[in-house]
């Protein structure tokens, strides 16, 4: 398959590593005459010569025969590298005037610059891995934390890839039956069992709903979960962001209507980020700042996947805290209650506090300023969103593509067993087959567009 906005005969060329200065930094040449171009500016081993998965020093030097460092030359010939063409990393000094004197050397000698992806794009196109693995690549590189690594990584090793081929291809075979009683169709055979495939299309349902439900989870693992800390003015939110962080992110005051803007940090519990954010109290503005703070307060509540709402456990009754959240709160949001200040305050009972909004096991109690019970919210967070019990070793979807393709996936197959209900003809239950095939193709590659390849690609970091 050619893709049309890259000539993929060229030979690229791109800084593999973070710029800026460091200690090192690795420049990745890919495309037939990779190891061609190296070698006419490489001083050492003739690398033409040199076998596949080997390191050689040398020094690099200009058309001016000046020498412009000392490299370390690593060698992988086709077919055997990351995009199955030939590849030189060329291992030099960290400085960004070097890296970029080698850069500039080398596309003189015939590469060009890489686009975004395009080291990935290649591997793709060359049959080194599916879309659904060349997109886990982006998603390891942007891991920041154990269990969005732990996807990425089942993700890229073909787990979820090899669910959906599996699935695509029994599908396929009862799907080739059925196109061969096409071609009889004057005779009125019947080579696919319909009883057989409503079976088969029952289970497949089965295991694209569960893929399906399991987004949520990868979806907050990879992005993080939006948690608001809101409430009313002095009832310590900004106290409880900093015993939750364990250091002084947020200006604690006596004085109401401190927090102005909303603080925005990320908190790593067992793997999960949550993503906090400390809000302005909610009340009737005394000036306009004020009032744009508690506006902004209110839009981040509606954005958040978790609204932790901390009340003062001396001054608020269950009255008045579910007056608050019916205003506050919006459908099917997780909400985590916490009476805050306890320490004042030890024979408050939360059951109290529990309504139609908020069950008693999301009822937290607190005293921010002395850290009491804070690491037990911690683990009532975690346990919140991990609550589905999703196996981590189990394919778990975490891209909002994949996601669509799977449920347009699981509407054409109920069109499959709706049909068949009814009694369509063949070439019918034959076009609802093909639509199915197609949208589980989507994920791993199998039919694809330029325009496709261009969105996904083009999120990359250059050198990848």
């Amino acid at each position: 398959m050619q893709y049309s906005r890259y000539d993929l005969k060229d030979t690229i060329v791109a800084l593999a590593t973070p710029p800026g200065v460091g200690a090192i930094g690795v420049i990745r040449l890919s495309g037939t005459k990779a190891i061609q171009i190296v070698n006419e500016v490489f001083l050492g081993k003739d690398l033409l010569k040199q076998k596949s998965h080997t390191i050689h020093f040398g020094k690099i030097t200009n058309e001016e025969n000046k020498i412009l460092d000392e490299v370390l030359a690593s060698i992988f010939v086709a077919p055997k590298s990351y995009t199955k063409e030939n590849i030189v990393e060329v291992s030099c000094h960290g400085s960004s005037f070097i890296i970029q004197e080698l850069i500039q050397l080398f596309i003189k000698k015939g590469a060009r610059m890489a686009q975004a992806g395009e080291f990935t794009l290649r591997a793709f196109l060359n049959g080194q891995m599916d879309l659904s693995q060349a997109e886990a690549v982006a998603d390891l590189i942007a891991a920041n934390s154990e269990s969005a690594h732990t996807i990425a990584m089942q993700q890229m090793r073909g787990g979820f890839s090899e669910e959906i081929k599996k699935l695509r291809q029994q599908l396929l075979d009862f799907a080739s039956l059925i196109e061969l009683e096409l071609d009889f169709g004057e005779e009125d055979v019947e080579f696919a069992d319909r009883t057989e495939l409503a079976d088969l299309v029952k289970k497949i349902q089965q295991v694209i709903h569960a893929l399906i439900q399991s987004f949520q989870l990868g979806n907050v693992i990879k992005k993080g979960v939006n948690t608001v800390i809101a409430g009313r003015p002095n009832a310590g939110k900004s106290t409880l962001l900093n015993a939750l962080l364990k250091e002084d992110r947020a200006i604690v005051s006596e004085i109401a209507g401190t927090t102005r803007d909303t603080i925005e940090e990320v908190l790593n519990i067992q793997g999960i980020e949550f993503r906090l954010i400390d809000t302005a109290g909610i009340r009737h503005a005394q000036d306009q700042i004020e009032a744009i703070g508690v506006e902004k307060t209110l839009e981040k509540v509606q954005q958040s996947a978790i609204l932790v709402y901390v009340f003062d456990a001396m001054k608020l009754g269950p009255a008045e805290v579910l007056q608050d959240l019916e205003k506050l709160t919006k459908p099917n949001q997780t909400i985590l209650l916490l009476p805050n200040k306890m320490d004042k305050n030890p024979t408050l009972e939360p059951k109290e506090y529990v309504s139609p909004l908020v069950p008693f096991e999301q009822i937290v109690t607190v005293s921010a300023l002395h850290q009491m019970n804070i690491e037990h919210l911690k683990n009532t967070l975690y346990q919140l969103v991990i609550k589905q019990q999703i196996n981590l070793d189990d394919p778990i979807v975490s891209n909002t593509r994949h996601l669509e393709a799977l449920q347009n996936a699981h509407q054409s197959l109920s069109e499959v067993l709706n049909g068949m209900a009814s009694g369509i003809t063949s070439d019918f239950v034959a076009m609802d087959i093909r639509r199915a095939l197609h949208h589980l193709g989507e994920i791993v590659g199998e039919v694809s567009t330029d325009d496709l390849l261009g969105n996904i690609f083009s999120n990359f970091c250059i050198g990848k």
